[in-house]
């Protein structure tokens, strides 16, 4: 039996990937996708919180959008970086909804107060729980890419 590793070139070909480094990746990116979903279907409901510079709303249209491009970038190069990426992009956001839903930490420099106390607002929970899944999953992506980038090294 062959074992399969990631090679450094960019232009690795899907099928050269392992099958548990292709679930993963897809996996993780449609649970990026499910956070993408929720953030630009509610981001009309947060244009009212705001600072002179940002509201919260254009926030979630950025996270909506640096979710997708991390999405579409672990499904065409699976490796270290987008792993990496990914991680970034779901760690970031579910740390974010729960810190502010427990912690009034207020309004830093152009970002508006983000505090919302409770898990009742449309797609929170949903979108919490992918974003931490898709957190563990991109932390095993990872763990994979960089196992398989040393195995060739």
């Amino acid at each position: 039996m062959t074992e399969h590793v990631l090679p450094t070139d960019a232009r690795v070909a899907w099928r050269d990937v392992p099958v548990a480094q292709r679930v993963l990746s897809v996996l993780t990116a449609a649970l990026l996708g499910v956070d993408a979903f929720v953030h630009l279907h509610d981001a009309g409901r947060y244009d009212q919180f705001r600072t002179s510079v940002l509201s919260e709303g254009t926030l979630f249209e950025v996270q909506a959008i640096v979710a997708v491009l991390a999405a579409i970038a672990l499904l065409l190069r699976l490796g270290v970086l987008t792993c990496a990426v990914s991680l970034l992009v779901a760690g970031s956001a579910a740390v974010a909804v729960t810190l502010y839903t427990y912690v009034n930490v207020g309004a830093l420099g152009p970002v508006p107060n983000l505090y919302e106390n409770t898990w009742h607002g449309p797609g929170k929970v949903g979108s919490a729980v992918a974003e931490t899944i898709a957190a563990l999953l991109a932390v095993a992506g990872l763990l994979l890419a960089v196992r398989a980038r040393r195995r060739h090294s």
